[in-house]
């Protein structure tokens, strides 16, 4: 039963989270919302709509290890699996300019992540940074766009016309959002019942599960829409909708939740899994700076590193 509450609150996520961008993306066309702030805010941060919703409800509910779990989880599965998927797609050639300001920004988000979580939780003040940070990031991002003309600016604009299939009418972009929304949150409710339940029969604490199972599973958005972008090979957007939701994932998730409820960090996360996510962000970050092609074997390495990552999650550092 545990299984099936986790798959079905997958699906009900994935499912919602779908209908949550298409719908915002057909309310901001019909608001004239400008495409560039559409696929900044709607596609980059809508994409992680589901590790929101699940990680506040998990904040709420005294859940602190699968909140936080959830997101550098999340964080290390965008660049290393869905990255990895994508490249072995086609082999991932990109502007670097068009992606190295929110590449910089995911790092300087990591190393915030590991000064912050210094005092072994995230409490209220800290809480105030990250959301701090992020206005100050959307600020910096909107600015360098309109009024610079940044080469990020056609990046963001293709991401918004990645999703071609969206509302048409009002009453379906109201049915898409409020659809979305309720489905969002009734997939958090349901897989967070499955994944405690799975973390209790197995005796795996909470903190492996939320790095994982809970991880994967919320991050399939951004899998779906970095593999049609890959498929069309576009690579820029697939690789800034991961660089766009992993900043999301640290400054917006997170000091929503620590906001609405301190959370004390798992010592795992501090002695591992924080330091694989800024790994990961470095690489990532490597990659974009040096203008190289991301190929297929290099993609299949990305794709083994996560295997042993999973592998190290539930042997050695499982306990």
């Amino acid at each position: 039963m545990n299984i099936l509450f986790v798959l079905l609150g997958i699906t009900l996520l994935t499912v919602g989270g779908e209908a949550l961008i298409r719908g915002s993306l057909s309310a901001a066309k019909r608001l004239g919302v400008s495409p560039l702030l559409s696929g900044l805010v709607i596609v980059g941060f809508g994409t992680s709509a589901p590790e929101l919703v699940v990680s506040v409800n998990a904040a709420i509910d005294g859940q602190p290890d699968i909140a936080i779990g959830n997101v550098v989880g999340s964080n290390i599965g965008n660049i290393l699996l869905v990255l990895g998927i994508c490249a072995l797609i086609t082999p991932m050639a990109v502007k670097p300019l068009a992606l190295k300001r929110d590449a910089v920004t995911v790092v300087a988000a990591s190393v915030l992540f590991l000064v912050l979580v210094g005092g072994d939780a995230l409490g209220r003040a800290d809480a105030g940074i990250f959301l701090a940070a992020l206005g100050a990031y959307l600020v910096w991002a909107y600015w360098s766009e309109r009024f610079r003309a940044a080469p990020s600016g056609a990046m963001h604009q293709a991401e918004a016309d990645e999703l071609s299939s969206i509302p048409k009418s009002v009453l379906w972009t109201v049915i898409a959002v409020l659809l979305g929304l309720l489905l969002l949150i009734a997939g958090s409710q349901v897989l967070l019942v499955g994944a405690v339940g799975i973390a209790g029969h197995f005796g795996v604490p909470e903190a492996v599960i939320g790095l994982t199972l809970v991880a994967v599973g919320t991050s399939l958005p951004e899998l779906s829409i970095s593999v049609i972008a890959a498929i069309r090979r576009h690579a820029d957007v697939a690789v800034g909708n991961i660089l766009g939701s992993n900043t999301f994932n640290l400054l917006g998730i997170l000091g929503v939740s620590a906001l609405l409820q301190p959370l004390p960090v798992h010592p795992r996360i501090l002695q591992f899994d924080q330091w694989v996510m800024l790994g990961a962000s470095l690489f990532l970050l490597l990659f974009l700076y040096t203008g190289r092609r991301l190929s297929r074997p290099e993609g299949g390495l990305l794709l083994a590193g996560y295997g042993v990552y999973v592998w190290l999650s539930f042997t050695v550092f499982g306990g």
